[in-house]
């Protein structure tokens, strides 16, 4: 039976997922669940991940969900995948385990929800945990650029070939596409080793990268739009309340 990929192409561990398989030329069938439209929720989801969030996968009768957890399973159930994704080595794998157990509680806790797709997503912007989020990103790119590409490879850990760890962090910090070229300039400007193990992810896993993250530079221009108009009505209110105020002020005082 062919392997079952159930993702959203907007979220950033479904991206992580999907484009392993492309570049490892994995047979994959592709089933969209649109988080916006609350397919994750269903009871007939739930049935194949009972957490209710994407990715998920089915290979045969095996279910699997958590994306560092189908990252390694694909890594080792198909053969044709080749070992620096994963390596045999004990040591190796374990120093991946741990950039993919840093990723968790740092680089991707909240720190994009906050601050790029919350809004979007027609969640109000709660400014604490947004600055919270920024202190996250600042701090997780701090350390991306000072302990995982301290060695002279161009990947984490000082590696000459992506691994898993890459494919996972690349796809989280991808999710900066949809701010404006000078917010995400202003972001990534200080830690020179992030653009360029960027750039060398991004060219390792070509033309599939461009590829599947094509619904997220597609979606720049829609997002755009929304702060633009964010910031007119921001305006506009002020101007009503000047005029209230001047109105107040002739009038009433």
């Amino acid at each position: 039976m062919t392997l079952k990929v159930f993702g959203d192409r907007m979220s950033q561990p479904s991206r992580a997922v999907i484009l392993f398989c492309k570049v490892n030329n994995i047979e994959f069938e592709e089933v969209t669940i649109d988080v916006v439209k609350r397919q994750h929720l269903s009871q007939q989801f739930a049935e194949i991940n009972p957490m209710r969030q994407v990715p998920a996968i089915v290979d045969g009768r095996f279910k699997l969900f958590e994306s560092h957890a189908i990252l390694i399973y694909l890594s080792c159930a198909f053969p044709g995948v080749a070992d620096h994704w994963y390596p045999a080595d004990v040591s190796k794998r374990a120093k991946i385990h741990s950039v993919l157990d840093w990723h968790h509680l740092n680089l991707r806790y909240g720190a994009f929800l906050h601050t790029t797709l919350g809004p979007t997503l027609g969640r109000p912007l709660n400014p604490g945990a947004a600055a919270n989020a920024k202190k996250i990103l600042e701090s997780s790119l701090a350390k991306i650029e000072s302990v995982w590409l301290k060695g002279s490879g161009k990947f984490l850990l000082g590696s000459y070939q992506p691994s898993i760890a890459d494919v996972s962090l690349v796809c989280e910090i991808m999710e900066l596409e949809v701010l404006d070229e000078k917010d995400r300039f202003r972001i990534l400007s200080p830690y020179k080793k992030v653009g360029v193990w960027i750039e060398a992810t991004k060219a390792s896993m070509q033309p599939y990268f461009d590829d599947v993250h094509g619904i997220l530079y597609g979606s720049k221009e829609k997002y755009q739009k929304q702060r633009e108009i964010a910031t007119l009505h921001s305006k506009t209110r002020r101007l009503f309340n000047w005029f209230d105020y001047e109105h107040y002020y002739k009038h009433v005082m």
